[in-house]
């Protein structure tokens, strides 16, 4: 079998996303803002940021596409040549028309092949005197044609204005000056009624009226419109429907559609030269010759314009390269300019508002290609992947994390810190004491009373063999037997203390506090269940937080105060509970600002003595219940490190200084080595 590999380009088809590899990719941004629909909007607005290899593209990356998409636009085509198109169409008119009169004027001046006898001479002398009298008539014609031709003026319009009066003598140029009319008048006019162009075509006086009756009735309902009555559209429409887009079912619909084709046109106009610019506009108004129509196209043109302004559709567009348009091609190109214009409106709109569905997908395609449209609705699927798999659900109109999402994101915290971790970080924590109780190990021992029997039969049998040698069977003793040893995990209760003091926020540092939080809570679930947990954040007041608010909670620049005393105090409340070895982490920037007084907080920067005094009160009254206190700073302040090292004094915890980015190494490990304890 082979294989052919080649060079990564980008386009290559990958695996759908997971629901977790989407939710892992949310993660940091979940922790760091506390909102769902914030980190939703980031991943919708850039993608994966690399976190997916790059699998997951952001509406700014399809912005970028659709911006480069219509540069290559404005660098290919050249819309001067717009009227240079038109000129060349009328000139070959006007070489046609005068080739053919050239051509029959040469053949009535040739000489006769033959000379006729005397008989026959007499005889047609009337018809040769007739003759001659018409072929004079038709030199005087076709002179006169001949000169009308060589004095058409240079502009395309007033050309095309005079030979719209002009009796053509040759049946192929009419044919093309024809031609040339039909397709303005299905440009600049059928633009905005769609069913006007099989009308132009074959103009009858019928259809003439026909279409003066369809704008007369759609003036009256803009009328109604304009007075605050509710216009009956559907008569309308049953009435005058082939003029239109099917899918149009509303007064709204049709002048947003109206208004869509006339901005083409001004697009048009607007990315044009004055010069050129005028002499397109004087075509235009040469086309339509009722005046009763044109008058009524004018009002339905002012109308539309008070009740929904053109300008908000249309643009002007600077292109610079040197690739010729025809007045179709050019047409058609304003309106892909301002599908792009508008898909750009689109995406911008969802990236302010972090919705992905308000965008068309097939616009997308249309524009970028499947590729691009791929994306999108890779991204339009985001928030359904999420659900299907019971990460969010809703609550009103909203989105929220599910409990399983919430220990999902609290695993991808323990991992993101283990990960950091070097290879035996976690190794060679033993101790001297074994003992009864607790979770089995991989190490035996001799079975003694009291032992738990957990039976390693193949050092058993072993130790029978080493002593009665080989044979079978094999010959058991009391002291031949081996259980396993049995590590005792102390049962420990635990309160995390964070601080959630202005600073924490101002300098970057809750984000590393947050994860902690949710890395530790994560550990103690998953390998030391006999274990608390209690989290407890302190700014101006301290409160006890539970691990599933943890992704959600945010500080506020108005929380001033770093009250340590409070969240002391609070945290030893909680542990007066539990039994086994107790402890408070606390994770902080800044020394202790704050204290309770007679159930009031007293603030004051710089701290007051009576808050260190009331806060070292509480260490103490937390060192005599056997709380053991262990602090992770943030900061190297010296009057923070000061009162940690007063603090350590009294308690006999430890102290560490760790950055952002290593506090969750520190604290959990720390965690880990006073719980790999093993008792004798």
């Amino acid at each position: 079998m082979r294989y052919r590999y080649s060079r990564w380009d980008n386009t290559q088809q990958l695996d759908d996303l997971t629901a977790e590899e989407i939710l892992d990719a949310l993660s940091d941004d979940l922790i760091a803002d506390g909102d769902l629909w914030s980190a939703l909007r980031r991943m919708y607005r850039w993608g994966d940021e690399g976190k997916l290899n790059n699998r997951l593209a952001g509406l700014q990356d399809l912005l970028e596409k659709l911006r480069m998409r219509r540069q290559q636009e404005l660098a290919r085509h050249d819309l001067g040549s717009l009227l240079e198109d038109i000129k060349q169409r009328l000139q070959d008119v006007v070489d046609t028309e005068r080739s053919d009169i050239q051509s029959r004027l040469d053949q009535m001046r040739a000489p006769q092949s033959a000379a006729p006898d005397q008989g026959s001479q007499r005889n047609n002398q009337g018809a040769d005197f007739d003759q001659g009298a018409l072929k004079q008539l038709f030199e005087k014609m076709a002179n006169k044609r001949l000169q009308f031709l060589d004095n058409l003026p240079e502009s395309p319009a007033e050309k095309l204005k005079q030979l719209s009066d002009y009796e053509f003598m040759s049946p192929e140029a009419q044919a093309k000056f024809n031609e040339l009319q039909q397709m303005l008048q299905q440009q600049f006019v059928n633009r905005q009624f769609q069913g006007m162009q099989q009308a132009l075509q074959n103009m009858t006086p019928e259809d003439l009226q026909a279409m003066k009756e369809m704008v007369r009735d759609l003036n009256e309902m803009l009328k109604q419109k304009m007075q605050g009555i509710e216009p009956d559209f559907q008569s309308f429409k049953q009435k005058h429907g082939r003029f239109f887009p099917p899918d149009i079912n509303s007064l709204d619909e049709l002048m947003e559609y109206l208004q869509k084709q006339r901005a083409q046109m001004e697009s048009l106009m607007n990315s044009l030269s004055p010069e050129q610019r005028a002499q397109l506009q004087q075509m235009i108004d040469d086309l339509v010759k009722d005046e009763d129509l044109r008058w009524e196209l004018a009002s339905m043109a002012a109308m539309l314009e008070q009740l929904m302004p053109s300008d908000q559709f249309a643009n002007s567009y600077n292109f610079t390269g040197s690739q010729p348009l025809g007045l179709q091609e050019a047409m058609d190109l304003m309106a892909r300019m301002q599908s792009m214009d508008q898909l750009e409106s689109d995406l911008e709109s969802a990236q302010y508002t972090g919705d992905p569905s308000s965008v068309d997908a097939e616009a997308v395609r249309q524009l970028l290609g499947p590729e691009a449209a791929r994306e999108l609705e890779q991204l339009q699927s985001i928030t359904q992947i999420l659900e299907d798999e019971g990460l969010i659900q809703r609550n009103g109109d909203r989105w929220e994390l599910s409990p399983k999402a919430i220990r999902r994101i609290g695993q991808k915290a323990l991992r993101d810190i283990f990960t950091k971790l070097q290879k035996g970080r976690f190794g060679g924590h033993e101790m001297d004491r074994h003992g009864v109780g607790g979770d089995r190990t991989d190490e035996s021992k001799p079975y003694e009373f009291g032992d738990p029997f957990l039976l390693d039969m193949k050092q058993t049998i072993m130790n029978a063999v080493v002593r009665n040698g080989p044979g079978t069977p094999v010959s058991l003793s009391p002291e031949d037997f081996e259980v396993y040893r049995t590590e005792q995990r102390t049962q420990s209760s635990t309160v995390l203390m964070i601080d959630m003091s202005r600073s924490m926020m101002l300098r970057g540092l809750f984000f590393s506090a947050k994860k902690v939080a949710l890395a530790l809570d994560s550990l103690i679930r998953g390998q030391f269940p006999r274990d608390h947990l209690y989290i407890v954040g302190f700014a101006y007041i301290a409160r006890e937080m539970k691990p599933h608010e943890l992704p959600s909670i945010m500080l506020s620049e108005y929380e001033y105060g770093t009250n340590l005393e409070h969240g002391l105090m609070l945290a030893r409340k909680l542990l007066s509970k539990e039994s086994g070895s107790k402890q408070i982490i606390i994770v902080t920037d800044g020394e202790p600002t704050a204290h309770m007084e007679h159930g009031r907080v007293i603030f004051n920067y710089p701290p007051l003595r009576e808050t260190y005094a009331a806060t070292l009160a509480e260490v103490k009254r937390c060192t005599k219940e056997n709380i053991v206190i262990n602090t992770f700073m943030l900061d190297r302040s010296p009057y923070l490190s000061a009162f940690v090292d007063q603090m350590t004094k009294l308690n006999k915890g430890r102290a560490f200084y760790a950055t952002p980015e290593r506090l969750g190494e520190y604290v959990l490990v720390d965690y880990v080595n006073q719980k790999r304890k093993f008792i004798r």
